[in-house]
């Protein structure tokens, strides 16, 4: 446990990590590292972790996903494929490649022939739908630029990519955007995140800041941006966005090293928690918003010479309260 009594996932990677996801169903975790391995956890009841499987590349893993019943973990990652893990049987196959590295990658599980379909966004420009049955993409794209950064909530579908560029999918008909925009931020796009209405997202960028975007146009007077994740005249990236599954909220972590919580609909931050003066570099609710996992470990931000070899990459699970998750009423 930390300071917070958080409790630190056992056996972690051992070096930064890329990402977490959940399982939508079951207790597991996955987390992909830039030790070229995603690993699979159960969490137990009373907060401990059990590593139970891991997918191995020949480079950092990048990115994760987990199938829509649970019984798939997708890792994609620099050695530019894609694999799949049945976590029953521990058999693992690869399902996807490109020609540069994948840096994102997202099961689209949803209605129609939407099933068992993962897209990848990659550092070749290219975001590719991907049938597991299949060795070949159902769909390539062409994107302005490298892909840094997706999320999906079906049908919504958000890509965010190098030059502030962020293309919008509609699902349902998933082989041409939806909407093209320019990130509302000036600076480089770090991440985007799905509302859990899924009418619109939120994107984070290099200079501390977020922009809240919603997907209509009826809705464009709504949208608004805010600073955080500042302490004076230091400006840090926002490296993780997550959306609580129940409540609609949302988390924010960064450089620095904090996370807080936010509602959007009323403009209020509702939990400012310690500075862990270590870089978050990746955040995930799990399935009913109960458990807030944050990665700690360096980010690069500041470039290899401030790359401290004593820094060791730690995981940690927060039991959420629902005070600090519940929206607030609107501030008059």
């Amino acid at each position: 446990m930390n300071v917070q009594k958080d409790f630190e996932v056992s056996q972690p990677p051992t070096d930064t990590v890329s990402d977490i996801s959940f399982s939508p169903v079951a207790d597991f975790m996955a987390i992909s590292s830039w030790d070229n391995n995603t690993r699979i956890y159960e969490v137990q009841q009373n907060g401990q972790t059990v590593p139970k499987a891991m997918i191995t590349h020949e480079g950092p893993a990048l990115c994760c996903s987990w199938s829509k019943d649970g019984s798939k973990c997708f890792s994609g990652g620099v050695d530019k494929i894609g694999k799949v893990i049945d976590v029953a049987s521990g058999q693992t196959i690869q399902v996807a490649s490109h020609d540069e590295p994948i840096k994102c990658a997202k099961f689209v599980d949803g209605t129609g022939g939407m099933q068992n379909i993962v897209a990848t966004g990659s550092w070749d420009k290219t975001l590719k739908y991907w049938d597991l049955r299949s060795q070949k993409p159902v769909h390539t794209l062409n994107l302005p630029e490298r892909c840094y950064t997706m999320d999906v909530l079906f049908p919504l579908m958000v890509v965010g990519t190098a030059e502030k560029h962020i293309h919008v999918y509609n699902l349902q008909n998933p082989s041409v955007p939806f909407k093209q925009l320019q990130s509302p931020l000036k600076w480089q796009t770090r991440v985007v995140s799905c509302f859990s209405q899924g009418n619109g997202f939120a994107v984070g960028s290099i200079e501390g800041r977020v922009g809240i975007q919603y997907i209509e146009d009826k809705d464009q007077s709504m949208n608004f941006s805010f600073k955080c994740h500042r302490e004076n005249s230091n400006v840090y990236a926002i490296n993780a966005i997550s959306f609580h599954p129940i409540y609609g909220t949302f988390s924010t972590a960064g450089s620095d090293g904090s996370f807080n919580f936010w509602d959007k609909d009323s403009k209020q931050r509702l939990k400012q928690f310690p500075n862990f003066n270590i870089p978050i570099t990746a955040t995930s609710f799990n399935k009913n918003g109960s458990i807030f996992a944050y990665a700690l470990g360096y980010d690069w931000s500041k470039g290899h010479e401030h790359n401290n070899q004593n820094m060791k990459t730690q995981v940690f699970l927060h039991a959420t309260k629902d005070e600090d998750v519940k929206p607030k009423n609107k501030k008059r």
